[in-house]
């Protein structure tokens, strides 16, 4: 499992290759992000988490999906200028991939496989459906940015669904606690 998940193949936002072995060692929090949903001024969030315990051994990934409603219709250019301009990301951002559906890329099929449940899986999923939105079935990825925590062993510690934010004393916590892992 460990090495599976490092081995992956994946694409930096600027087109190069790369994979999460660049990050072995840290505590990885892997977000699907999207930049025209309403939970993307949660940008800023994971851009303060990142700037605080970087230092500490935290790398927030963010990896952009239109997958849902395509709220991420841009091209990577375009994708990492809006992240610059309007949230100063400076958390590494990778290539577009799909995240759901029969096109899930191996790094989400992995991840999901590893941790098939959210921590505050629900509210997210009724708010949808309350929308007409047809909504992805569980275990998959429920929306844009779902987040998982990955220790520093390269396990799978964690899952958050969509609408849990960085502020939410459940991430905190999982989050510090695979740092002092």
């Amino acid at each position: 499992m460990t090495s599976s998940l490092y081995d992956i193949p994946l694409t930096s936002i600027a087109g190069k290759p790369a994979s999460l072995g660049d990050y072995r060692g840290k505590v990885l929090l892997v977000v699907n992000v999207a930049s025209k949903c309403g939970l993307t001024p949660q940008y800023t969030g994971l851009e303060a988490l990142y700037r605080e315990k970087h230092g500490a051994g935290l790398e927030v990934l963010g990896f952009p999906a239109n997958d849902f409603k395509e709220q991420e219709p841009g091209t990577d250019a375009e994708i990492q200028q809006f992240c610059s301009l309007n949230y100063g990301v400076s958390f590494p951002l990778f290539s577009k991939i799909s995240v759901a559906g029969s096109t899930t890329h191996p790094l989400y099929q992995t991840l999901i496989g590893a941790q098939p449940a959210a921590t505050g899986e629900g509210p997210m999923r009724e708010r949808l459906r309350g929308y007409g939105i047809a909504v992805n079935p569980a275990p998959g990825v429920a929306w844009n940015f779902e987040k998982f925590l990955v220790g520093r062993d390269g396990r799978v510690v964690g899952r958050f669904a969509p609408d849990v934010t960085v502020e939410d004393p459940r991430l905190r916590q999982a989050i510090d606690a695979a740092l002092a892992a």
